[in-house]
Order: structure tokens, then sequence, then C-alpha cells
């Protein structure tokens, strides 16, 4: 399709309006950068979610760690006067059936938080549009040179943007870096997951956890199990329920509501963090790729990838938006350098990609370490996997 139009001309363009991508055009916009942020709309509720599907995104954690970052961008006070819910660590039944807990108490950061993820990015597209930034309803297609082509959300008219660099946040379809890089994938994770609505306002009872009545909820609870593993959390919308299993491995049943509560059930000690529900009232399981994703490079002349187009992680280290975070503020630095001086690209580009190689040894090393604890089902072909040295496949 031709695109249609005059063709306007700005600085950078950062396409995705996630963590990642509005960051990153708050700090291009502070810097004093004409910046077009791209919002496709994958972020927003749909206009009539009925009671069982309630408006959702997947990726609620933000960990302690994240407070001086969002303290440097001096988001710290906005995001915490917007009332998420408090996460005061986990709790997990990993290389035994034994519960053990994790909590944030002696943290040096604090305690962590369940986001409301459409909220939470919607107050950071917010933030970088009053610093600046220009939103705009729009999916990109493709960069050729210094056009970015981009199909226009209300009208579906596709048209084009003269842009000096362009930061890729588009997560894991990575639509600009994927024809610049070369994109590793780490395994076959795949998530079926459901939120089970509040049965009223105040949610069913739970057990007490070992710091007091409301621990139990405060924390996200992880439990290994035989050809997989789970995790349940409160969040806004009631209680989140996941299962990480390869797509392989993943029964077809657990498209089915019926089929995810009977694999629910078998578990130990999610299916008690599930009182007052029962098959008749489980959602329809939605799925979504879990694996991990490193795309190399992930800067070029006139790009770069941030959030999971760059680095996608596995959500057991619960360190996804924390990274998207750091990454989108560390691209936008970068596209800054780079149009405040044109002889620094390739040293600002070098930089921003040893950032990006020190954060992914840290998750192998991490990953390697958390999934090696886990050695009851020896047989297992999902541990099994784990447990041989990583051996990435082309995505």
């Amino acid at each position: 399709m031709r695109p249609s139009g005059p063709v306007d001309a700005v600085d950078a363009v950062v396409a995705g309006g996630g963590p990642a991508g509005a960051v990153a055009a708050l700090v291009l916009a502070r810097a004093g950068h004409r910046v077009v942020l791209l919002d496709d709309g994958g972020h927003s509720p749909p206009r009539a979610a009925p009671p069982a599907r309630p408006a959702f995104k997947i990726g609620e954690f933000l960990p302690p760690a994240a407070r001086p970052l969002l303290g440097g961008l001096g988001l710290l006070d906005a995001f915490l006067a917007s009332g998420h819910p408090v996460s005061t660590g986990t709790y997990a039944a990993w290389g035994s059936e034994a519960l053990h807990g994790r909590s944030h108490l002696f943290d040096p950061y604090g305690h962590g938080w369940h986001l409301d993820r459409l909220r939470f990015d919607a107050f950071l597209r917010d933030t970088a549009v009053a610093a600046g930034a220009e939103l705009r309803q729009a999916t990109a297609l493709e960069r050729i040179d210094d056009r970015l082509i981009v199909r226009e959300r209300t009208t579906g008219a596709v048209a084009e943007l003269s842009v000096r660099w362009t930061v890729d946040a588009t997560g894991r379809r990575c639509v600009i870096g994927r024809r610049g890089g070369h994109r590793r994938r780490q395994d076959r994770l795949v998530a079926a997951y459901a939120v089970f609505p509040d049965r009223h306002p105040s949610g069913p009872a739970q057990p007490a956890g070992p710091e007091g009545p409301g621990d139990a909820e405060a924390r996200t609870l992880v439990e290994a199990a035989p050809h997989g593993w789970w995790y349940t959390t409160r969040i806004p919308a009631g209680r989140l329920v996941a299962h990480l299993t390869d797509a392989d491995l993943a029964d077809p049943s657990l498209r089915t509501p019926q089929g995810f509560w009977h694999a629910l059930s078998r578990t130990v000690h999610v299916r008690r963090r599930l009182t007052g529900h029962g098959p008749a009232a489980t959602p329809v399981p939605r799925w979504t790729p879990a694996h991990g994703l490193r795309l190399t490079p992930a800067a070029g002349p006139g790009w770069v990838a941030a959030g999971d187009a760059a680095l996608a992680f596995d959500p057991l280290s619960s360190q996804g938006i924390l990274t998207a975070l750091h990454t989108g503020a560390r691209a936008g630095r970068a596209v800054a350098d780079c149009l405040a001086d044109g002889e620094r690209t390739r040293a600002s580009l070098a930089d921003y990609t040893a950032f990006l190689d020190g954060i992914a040894a840290a998750y192998r090393r991490n990953h390697a370490y958390a999934y090696g604890q886990e050695r009851r089902w020896p047989l297992s072909p999902f541990w099994g996997r784990r447990r041989t040295a990583d051996s990435p496949a082309a995505a």
C-alpha cells in the first residue's frame, strides 16, 4: 500500500507505547527533541470487556529496584501517589513441595508493587506527552532509510514520517529491529493465564501469611509442577493465575476453562488461593509467548531497540518491566546523544550495546541457577531441557 498525505519530519519516532517506549519518548522530549510516540492501542482495554474477562495486561510485577530508577526520572512521587498495591515478597514451592517465603522486608529499596498495567502504561505515556512528546495513534509497519511507514489506528491510512532516529519498542514483534538484527530465542516457553474476578468487593478470604493476615495477598506465589510451573498473584482486576510450559508440551485442554481448572486443581498451593472459585466460573484462558529473546545487534544507523524488542525475559526472572524501563531510558539517552552530536553515534551505540550485554549475561546466570534448583522430575522434558546448556534457537 502506497503511503498518502504529507511527509512529516521529526527528530525521533518511538514505535510502541508500553513502558520502554514511553520512557524513551520522555527522555528524548526532555532533551528538547521533537519526538513522536506511536501507540497502536494494544494497551487499551476493550470497549465492552465482559465481567468474566476483566481488562488486563499481563506483566504485572514491579520489583523494589525500580524505586531509584523512577526517582531518577522524576516519576517516583507521582507513581507512589497512584496507589498500585504493594508486593511484600514471594512464596515459592520450588525444589520441594514445601512453601518457602522471600520477603522484601530487608530489601534496601523496600517493597515492590502489583501493577495495574493498563493504568501504569497510561501514566508513563501521559508523562511523556506532558514533557512534549507527540502521541500518535498509529502502528509502525517498516523503516526504509530515513522514512518510517505507519498505519493510522483510526482511519487505517498508511503514512510516512521522515525521521532521523527510530526507537523500536514494539515488544516481541520487533518490527524495526528484526530487519537490522538477528533474534535468538531461548526456548519455547508460553503462558496460559486467566484472571478470576472477585466474587465480592473484598475478595475471597485467604489464609494469613507468616507476617500477618494480609501477607498472603501481598505476595506472589510460585509453584513448580512436573511439566512447567504456576504462579498466582492478586491484581486490581482480581486474581491472576498463570501456567508456564513449553508450547510443544502444552496440553490442548489448557485452552478451555474446564481443562485449565483441571490442571490448576492438581497444584498443591496455587489451588488454595482460589477459594470460592470453581470450574463453572473459570474464564477462558489467554495465551502469550514467554520465552527469552535477544536481538543482536540491538542498534544500528538510525535505530535502536528497547524493552522486549531488544531483550525479553522468562517471567520467572520478575525483571521484565524493570528492564523495559531501564532500556527505554538508556535508549532515549543514546538517541539524544546521537542527535546532539553525530560524531558520537558510534560510541553511544557501543555503550548502549555494552549495557544490554551486561543485562543479558546476568539474566543467563540467574536463569540457569533458578531452574537448576528444581530436580524433582528427572524424566520431565520441560525440566530436562533447562538442565542442559543454553542453545538458543533462531526466532
